[in-house]
């Protein structure tokens, strides 16, 4: 076995002998790519990853909501690396043998681009009684990935603009601290000038995002205005609360951030069912979403 890191000789074998396009070979190594850092994660070299190491990385891929096309591509990368591995001497065995693709047939939400979101958020009229509200709404759905019943119920005493943090009240109750761009909370600011004129019924006084009654919203109202703006701003997907959850993950994913940061900003108490982690250091956390995600870019 060899013991230097494979990685450049495989990036060579795909040009030379394979003949892949640059795109191709940007895709491949891309894919690459985020195996290598879970194996980074596992304290392991990627040439000793195990099957089961590798079903633990796939399982990663699904609890944070990766289309089984995106998995099934990512699988096929690594299959082909590790081929290389094994008829280049670095590997005896090749652990990606055993392993089945994900079924295609699942349904999962659609992603919409960051471009599609930046016009649905564009295409909220700010002049009316709830736009602001509205845009502060979506802006944090997307920038911390929340759920929709965790949006409605997010409190005035759930945000910490000094600490850059939102504390969500997740499934079961169980809390977790989520980091919120600068983005979002200037948001929320220009909400609060109209928040702070309206009169809450009693028992939603702490709510953050009102309706026009003065209590909480549901989640049918966040559904219709997030259909409405879709088909306002012109984005011909079926879009609803989730998607934007879903875009989220995926758009750190392609980031490169580290996948146990998303499931951690998700919520998901573990990679499988019978598998939890160990409790991520809060700073890291911020670093890693608040470096990948889209709306923090300069």
């Amino acid at each position: 076995m060899r013991g230097k890191d494979p990685t450049n000789s495989y990036k060579n074998y795909l040009r030379l002998e394979k003949s892949l396009s640059p795109n191709s070979i940007e895709a491949y190594m891309s894919d690459l790519d985020k195996l290598t850092r879970f194996a980074k994660d596992e304290r392991k070299d990627i040439k000793d990853l195990t099957y089961e190491d590798l079903q633990q990385f796939l399982a990663q891929l699904r609890d944070i909501g990766i289309h089984p096309r995106s998995q099934a591509r990512i699988l096929s990368g690594i299959r082909s690396f590790y081929r290389f591995l094994l008829l280049d001497d670095y590997i005896s065995s090749d652990p990606t043998e055993l392993i089945e693709s994900p079924k295609i047939g699942m349904k999962l939400p659609e992603v919409l681009t960051v471009n599609e979101i930046n016009r649905i958020l564009d295409s909220i009229d700010l002049t009316t009684q709830e736009g602001q509200r509205n845009r502060a709404m979506l802006e944090v759905l997307y920038s911390c990935g929340l759920r929709v019943s965790e949006l409605i119920n997010l409190r005035y005493a759930d945000i910490y603009p000094k600490e850059g943090f939102i504390r969500v009240e997740g499934k079961g109750g169980k809390q977790r601290l989520v980091p919120i761009s600068e983005v979002a909370l200037r948001e929320i600011r220009n909400y609060l000038v109209d928040r702070n004129h309206m009169t809450p019924k009693k028992g939603f006084e702490d709510i953050l995002f009102l309706s026009k009654r003065g209590t909480s919203l549901s989640r049918i109202m966040v559904f219709h205005i997030i259909k409405q703006q879709t088909e306002i701003a012109g984005v011909h997907k079926n879009v609803s609360p989730h998607t934007f959850r879903h875009s989220f993950a995926t758009h750190l994913l392609e980031g490169g951030a580290n996948l146990r940061a998303i499931q951690e900003m998700l919520g998901h108490e573990s990679i499988t069912t019978t598998e939890i982690y160990t409790h991520i250091d809060r700073e890291f956390l911020r670093k890693e979403i608040l470096e990948h995600h889209p709306r923090n870019s300069k």
